[in-house]
């Protein structure tokens, strides 16, 4: 797969002489050491991974686990003090303020919690701000607007002043707002924390259903692991500055790296992300591959009807293989959350 965006070796450290952290025998500290010995504070710690074009990547973790900081450091909102970032190739810490500003408006946007709208400017031209910005007529910036508020659900108040919106409406003028300008990479820090339950799971749906219409590369920050689980192709777990484990939804479930990573995946219904190829287990006879026949990409909840109705245990294939069996206790397993 294309690589979209490449993270290596990222660090920020606070505090007095931060570059000298890097790569010393400090560096090893834990944060609380390196604090009291130095000073500095490393709020970004030697962070690598990548991006696929096209891919949901959610980095998740708790409040002062460094993922805000991370994604402003992806943006240059922060200044790193070491490593690379690159979106689509090119390295935007080695960016020029004039060649940042064009990346900027070009090919990355940023979607925030507080939604950032001009109170005295009405739906159309708070969507359209940024191609005024960038220079576009009148009739072709409307015309673009006009687009987007029909893609995230806005058509009929192109005309309302945002103090007139709910706030799950604003949010949406916030995402139409960032899609206008067709970037390549959207970066969404803690978007939906401000809005009620229910709300948020309305634009959660949202931006699942934009991800399949319009395909962008997504870069999401949250510190709910429902939300992290919901919307991930992967997943990257941050504790104190680092990465602990990046995975999909279904790696997380099933092979925590950590006793950190399985607290944060506890209480979530393990059968609403587990497929069937986790829990298959070869068969112990011939009498066991004579059930019905299923995917191993179903998910165990969708799976569990036919399995605990069929006579004997289920055939699991994978392209045309087969790859296992999966019975009742399996299934019952993973839904009592017992399953390792």
């Amino acid at each position: 797969m294309t690589t979209s965006i490449s993270v290596r070796d990222l660090w920020k450290v606070y505090g007095p002489n931060p570059e000298r952290i890097v790569g010393s025998p400090d560096a090893l500290l834990s944060r609380s050491e390196l604090r009291r010995k130095t000073g500095c504070t490393a709020a970004v710690r030697d962070v690598s991974f990548d991006v696929a074009e096209g891919e949901v990547f959610v980095v998740m973790g708790l409040s002062g686990s460094g993922k805000s900081t991370l994604v402003r450091c992806m943006t240059r909102l922060v200044e790193p003090t070491a490593g690379s970032v690159s979106i689509q190739g090119e390295d935007i810490l080695h960016a020029d303020a004039s060649r940042l500003r064009e990346i900027r408006r070009s090919k990355f946007s940023m979607v925030f919690q507080h939604f950032g709208l001009l109170p005295h400017r009405r739906v159309v031209d708070n969507v359209a701000f940024g191609l005024e910005i960038n220079g576009m007529r009148r009739d072709q910036r409307h015309a673009r607007a006009q687009e987007v508020i029909e893609l995230v659900g806005l058509q009929g108040y192109e005309q309302a002043y945002p103090a007139q919106l709910s706030g799950g409406m604003q949010q949406r003028v916030g995402l139409a707002r960032a899609l206008a300008s067709d970037p390549a990479v959207m970066f969404f820090d803690e978007p939906f924390s401000a809005l009620d339950p229910l709300i948020r799971r309305d634009m959660q749906t949202e931006v699942i259903r934009l991800h399949n219409e319009v395909g962008k590369t997504m870069v999401f920050i949250t510190h709910d692991i429902h939300e992290a689980l919901r919307l991930g192709d992967r997943i990257a777990i941050m504790r104190d500055g680092g990465i602990v484990q990046v995975g999909t939804p279904e790696e997380l479930i099933a092979q925590p790296a950590d006793d950190y990573v399985a607290n944060f995946v506890l209480d979530f219904p393990k059968s609403h992300v587990l497929t069937l190829r986790w829990i298959a287990r070869p068969a112990t006879s011939d009498d066991e591959l004579r059930g019905p026949e299923l995917p191993a990409t179903m998910v165990v909840r969708d799976a569990a009807r036919t399995i605990l109705d069929a006579a004997g245990p289920v055939r699991v294939v994978d392209g045309g293989q087969l790859i296992g069996v999966v019975s009742t206790e399996e299934v019952l397993a993973v839904i009592a959350g017992v399953h390792a």
